[in-house]
């Protein structure tokens, strides 16, 4: 197993990349920690896990509360030390709209949100793994910093997000730690007509427009199919493994070549 003896915590883990990734971390020998703000989302996660035969901690806190994610991470480093930090936070994108029609506060609300909710996180736990000389940060965004129109802030949060990664590598390489982050976008499993809807207001799809969707996002990729979440997850888990040692300060991109990496 590739994670065997490892200990993650997974931010954002009650949703559906975030419990993906956390169900596989888990099924690849990692003990896994459940952080988020919704109890029974985590909660469904761990009994999955357990069901499994795994184990798994769960804590309902807030990514973006400095004090609440420092003393989680305290506590997870003194019961065995912390080796893989993901954050998978939702940041309130808001899309669909022209930058010329988006309030301020919508455009500004992903950049705000994931770069705090990240840089966070990644210190919290990077202080810990310092200590010990060994760890992995791990994060993922779309990919729209490359330019993706009618996105809002998206690009301009994910563009943050790259530069946090790529800094934090050059810093924390030389005491044995790497930062890395995957690129996803129009995952199939998380875009039901609900989530599309909390996004853009105005994709009020039913079950067909929202299946001539995923077609339309498979024919933008140089693969022309849509990668699954099992894919995601399974990329994830090896990046945060020591088989990938050698990879730090980049973003591996899983969008099945929506553009080019």
């Amino acid at each position: 197993m590739l994670l065997t003896d490892k200990t993650a915590i997974v931010y954002g883990a009650g949703g559906s990349i975030g419990g993906a990734v956390a169900r596989t971390f888990a099924r690849e020998g990692a003990r896994v920690h459940l952080v988020g703000r919704t109890a029974a989302a985590l909660d469904a996660v761990a009994e999955d896990i357990a069901a499994a035969g795994g184990p798994a901690g769960t804590a309902v806190l807030d990514a973006l509360d400095e004090a609440a994610v420092e003393a989680h991470a305290a506590s997870v480093a003194a019961d065995g030390g912390i080796d893989v930090s993901f954050n998978l936070v939702t940041r309130g994108d808001v899309q669909g709209m022209s930058l010329l029609d988006m309030p301020v506060d919508d455009f500004m609300a992903p950049v705000v949100t994931g770069i705090r909710a990240n840089f966070v996180t990644a210190r919290a736990a990077a202080r810990h793994m310092a200590e010990r000389g060994s760890g992995v940060i791990l994060t993922l965004n779309s990919g729209s910093a490359h330019g993706s129109p009618m996105m809002g802030g998206t690009g301009p949060a994910d563009a943050a997000i790259d530069t946090l990664v790529r800094n934090l590598a050059v810093e924390l390489g030389p005491r044995g730690l790497r930062a890395v982050g995957l690129w996803a976008a129009g995952v199939p499993e998380t875009l039901t007509k609900e989530k599309l809807a909390a996004v853009d207001s105005g994709m009020d799809l039913d079950e067909n427009a929202v299946q001539g969707l995923l077609a339309q996002l498979a024919g933008m990729r140089m693969t022309r199919r849509n990668p699954t979440l099992p894919e995601i997850a399974a990329t994830a888990a090896f990046l945060a493994s020591d088989h990938a040692g050698g990879i730090t300060g980049t973003f591996v991109n899983v969008t099945g070549g929506m553009f080019p990496g």
